[in-house]
């Protein structure tokens, strides 16, 4: 099967998530993937559980479901990387490699002779990324960090959660590790592009991806509204801050998402409830006025959203053209007949469970598909392969590096 990077190679020296994610997105888009890890533990997620895999006797696996989640599809080696014979096997990979992605902190790879201006030396071609919380420079580049320490220096946690004053309110973070995972795709994004330059340079390059950098990107809007009013944007629950009505509404069994874009929408919305004078109001006719306004509409959309269910609402309003939703949890989410449509969830072959299942690339191609071979690797599954084949490592050496502990 044709892939849109079937092409490329990728080593990758990425653990836990915003790195690995980043690499699972070129494995996922046909690229060979070789995960290199440490000998005995390798990458940290492995056991970041419960909840274990399983294998085919129900019996609990030593790799948890949070590495499943952002592996699949690579090739897992192990090798010392303190060794001199493990800097010298990553440098031989790196020599008809197309990327290399690694999440270390500052200067460590550099301490092992790995970092771009070694590696550069050997393949002048190399797009070589490094990720980590805050950059290569300024005062904060040494720090360790992790995704929650960003969602609060980013700000995002500034602006979510209800307002202080409100029942249960106060900062709150994403339900997922939000940095880590934009990150990654920006990485992704960043190494797509630096691919696409030396296409036309012939040469590679260094790319420089930090987890507070992307934080603080994706406040978007907010971070706008505040460089032009001056005014620090608030926590303001399910409100939109420049939407309205645009946010969850409790109704007479369950609660609504309501997300009306535009004053067409508004018309017709106020129509469906009930109250289409709300429409016509001039306090409330438009975008801009609705903003202004909304102590006044909040409180009379709420109350006539009282009048029916959820699953009324939602048949009413999605009839009307009214953009609305349900607030499901992850087991109706792979049970709505739209998700199973895409078909976001997988089944892959594993080597120990037999199968397992994973969640699926958003991503869909008309001519190079997604490819989905295998589940993410047991550790080391491949050392013996990618020596054997890719360096034309005798199984003598590779035999005496085990026994050494190189790899």
């Amino acid at each position: 099967m044709r892939t849109a990077l079937g092409h490329l190679k990728v080593i990758d020296l990425t653990r836990v998530l915003a790195g690995p994610w980043a690499t699972q997105n070129l494995a996922d888009m046909g690229a060979e993937v070789i995960k290199v890890e440490r000998p005995g533990t390798g990458d940290d997620t492995r056991s970041w559980g419960p909840p274990f895999l399983k294998d085919r006797d129900g019996q609990d696996t030593t790799d948890a479901a949070y590495y499943f989640c952002t592996n699949r599809g690579k090739k897992s080696i192990t090798v010392d990387l303190a060794s001199a014979e493990g800097q010298q096997i990553v440098r031989d990979l790196v020599r008809d490699a197309d990327v290399l992605v690694e999440n270390y902190k500052v200067g460590t790879l550099a301490r092992y002779g790995l970092s771009y201006d070694d590696l550069r030396l050997h393949n002048p071609r190399l797009v070589y990324c490094s990720i980590t919380g805050f950059g290569q420079d300024g005062p904060y580049a040494s720090r360790p960090g992790y995704d929650f320490v960003f969602q609060g220096m980013g700000g995002l946690m500034s602006i979510t959660g209800h307002a202080d004053g409100e029942p249960g309110g106060g900062p709150v973070k994403s339900g997922v590790a939000i940095s880590d995972l934009l990150t990654g795709m920006y990485a992704t994004t960043a190494i797509l592009a630096a691919l696409e330059h030396r296409n036309v340079s012939g040469k590679g390059q260094y790319i420089d991806m930090a987890l507070l950098d992307c934080i603080v990107a994706i406040n978007s809007n907010q971070a706008l509204n505040y460089f032009l009013s001056g005014k620090i944007p608030q926590r303001m629950g399910n409100s939109h801050p420049n939407m309205v009505p645009y946010q969850v509404f409790r109704c007479k069994e369950g609660d609504v998402i309501v997300a009306v874009g535009n004053d067409s929408q508004y018309a017709a919305f106020c129509g469906v409830i009930g109250r289409p004078e709300l429409g016509t109001d001039p306090r409330f006719a438009t975008v801009a006025q609705r903003n202004l306004n909304r102590g006044e509409l909040i409180p009379q959309v709420a109350q006539a959203m009282l009048a029916r269910t959820m699953t009324e609402w939602v048949e009413c309003m999605e009839a009307a053209n009214v953009p609305c939703g349900p607030i499901n949890n992850l087991e109706q989410v792979f049970e709505d007949p739209q998700v199973r449509h895409r078909q976001m969830k997988l089944t892959l072959p594993h080597p120990v469970a037999g199968e397992m299942p994973n969640l699926a690339s958003p991503i869909r191609f008309s001519d190079t598909p997604i490819r989905y071979e295998r589940a993410a690797p047991t550790l080391g599954e491949h050392t013996d392969e990618v020596l054997a084949t890719r360096l034309g490592m005798p199984v003598e050496r590779i035999s005496e590096l085990k026994a050494r502990g190189i790899i």
